[in-house]
């Protein structure tokens, strides 16, 4: 049997692809290598009864044309809006609240700076326009510069756009996109706490300091998709990640996608410079007029189908992509909810522990140089506070990202107990937490520790990155994931890319999956 469309993993955007091509009236297979649907996405059990996302903080910005075209709260996808969105941690014990409500966020700076309350609005406002700017460039294919003209039809809309924003914002936007978010916090704000808190936001996705170049696109990168004000959290899926995961599946399911796990590909077969077939792990083949990876694009085109069939400078290219997680993840299974100094409850969204803006730098310094820092910065979820589904009554879970982590090392954590690096770097963090916090460490019941050496071996995640790609200048619309290439497609016929390696990227959109089975079918289509 032949397929239209085959696509290799199963993650939130190759299950978008596969669901969108579907029901363009296509046959599509959906190969998993894993052994259950959504690979790094797919919810996992730290002990009986709690749930835990192993890679992924949130869904990040769920493409709205996704959810509508492919009607995911038919299939169970219920999104959560929790409050508040981010709680920044002072050193000498205090906390910064952040609120949907950018006014009750105003209220809670004037507390410590009355000059930044009263700019903080107004920055809201503006940095909400820039994002809406970028929201509408990642629900497109980037134009390649050298692409037909065909391509930037579609940006003149986005033109009318960037000018509406008057002379004065259409200026400060193209001053902010370069700008290290280092120099346009300081230019904005007072409070050490305040802009350490969205610095620490401007660097994920990075292995950089907040005043490296660029990384004041990264912080509007993260805001694309969310309200006013809201920095720190996007979308929240009840369920996590993994229902999210759930949802796509049925939507996909529903449409006639056919799904295969415990299936991993050894080999793309090539005749004639076109993608023809796989050669699976079990000896099996598959054909296809297509082949779709969400894998990273050098792991696909150079490990699966081989550089004989691209240009030197191609092949070039695709290994200068740099892929550095730089991140641990800790999960942690809590039989109550932490209590933090200065908050009066839990915050049910993003708790970040970066006092300021040189305390970023210097996390950074350590790992710059081969070592974990010995004050990371660190990103705290505790879902279970507005999601009583992914842990038993009166019983939490709680993630929490250490950056940065140096992504060279190949020290790997063996699971809850032993004199591991994972373990060494997760005692750190929660000695941290718990001098916010004192009553954690007597609250774990069980932990888990990812570090990026383990997203690698285990996800398939080069570099521990979930982005499968830096959010750098230099990696990002055009030239993502080289220049040249961004609309899906690659120098070998019939196969294409569909993962976070792809424009836009951030975290999941579902906007590569939808976006790369469009390229699909208009070429299916243009060859009947």
């Amino acid at each position: 049997m032949r397929y239209d469309a085959i696509v290799l993993g199963s993650g939130p955007e190759e299950l978008v692809g596969a669901a969108s091509l579907a029901g363009g009236g296509r046959r599509v297979l959906v190969l998993e290598a894993g052994p259950e649907i959504g690979g790094a996405a797919a919810a996992e059990e730290l002990l009986p009864g709690f749930r835990v996302d192993p890679v992924h903080a949130d869904a990040g910005f769920l493409d709205p044309r996704v959810l509508r075209d492919l009607e995911l709260d038919r299939y169970g996808l219920a999104l959560l809006a929790p409050d508040p969105v981010l709680a920044a941690l002072a050193e000498e014990g205090g906390a910064l609240t952040f609120w949907r409500d950018p006014a009750r966020t105003r209220v809670a700076i004037a507390d410590r700076s009355a000059r930044d309350a009263g700019r903080w609005e107004a920055f809201a406002e503006r940095m909400e326009a820039f994002a809406r700017i970028l929201e509408e460039v990642a629900g497109r294919p980037a134009p390649r510069p050298a692409g037909p003209l065909r391509e930037l039809a579609p940006f003149l809309g986005l033109g009318r756009r960037v000018r509406a924003l008057g002379r004065s914002d259409m200026t400060e936007l193209f001053r902010v996109l370069p700008l290290p978010a280092y120099d346009l916090l300081e230019d904005t704000f007072e409070d050490a706490l305040l802009k350490g808190a969205l610095g620490a936001l401007s660097v994920r996705g990075l292995f950089q300091g907040p005043r490296a170049q660029g990384t004041a696109l990264a912080l509007l990168h993260h805001l694309v998709g969310s309200p006013t004000g809201c920095f720190g959290t996007r979308t929240v899926v009840r369920g996590g990640v993994g229902g999210l995961i759930e949802a796509l599946d049925g939507a996909a399911r529903a449409r006639g996608v056919e799904l295969r796990v415990d299936s991993k590909v050894e080999r793309i077969e090539i005749e004639r410079g076109r993608a023809v077939s796989l050669r699976l792990a079990d000896g099996s083949g598959v054909a296809a007029h297509a082949i779709l990876s969400g894998m990273g694009a050098a792991r696909t085109l150079l490990d699966l189908a081989g550089p004989t069939w691209l240009d030197p400078d191609f092949v070039h290219a695709l290994r200068q992509i740099r892929c550095r997680g730089g991140f641990a993840r800790i999960h942690l299974a809590l039989s109550e909810a932490p209590r933090f100094k200065g908050l009066a409850e839990p915050a049910a969204g993003t708790i970040v522990l970066a006092p300021s803006l040189d305390y970023v730098e210097r996390a950074f310094d350590n790992a710059k140089h081969g070592e974990a820092s010995e004050r990371p910065v660190l990103e705290a979820r505790i879902p279970s506070l507005a999601d009583t589904t992914l842990a038993p009554a009166g019983r939490h879970v709680m993630s929490v990202d250490a950056r940065f982590v140096p992504v060279d090392g190949r020290d790997s954590s063996a699971g809850f107990a032993g004199a591991t690096a994972g373990d060494a770097l997760a005692d750190r963090a929660v000695a941290l937490i718990a001098e916010r916090a004192p009553n954690l460490p007597g609250a774990i019941l069980g932990r888990k520790v990812l570090l990026p050496a383990d997203m690698e071996t285990r996800y398939g995640l080069d570099g521990g990155d979930p982005y499968q790609g830096e959010l750098a200048l230099d990696q990002l619309l055009f030239m993502r994931p080289v220049p040249g290439w961004s609309n899906y497609r690659t120098p070998i016929q019939g196969l294409y890319l569909c993962g976070n390696g792809t424009h836009p990227a951030g975290a999941i959109t579902g906007a590569s999956g939808r976006l790369a089975a469009g390229a699909v079918l208009a070429d299916l289509e243009g060859h009947g």
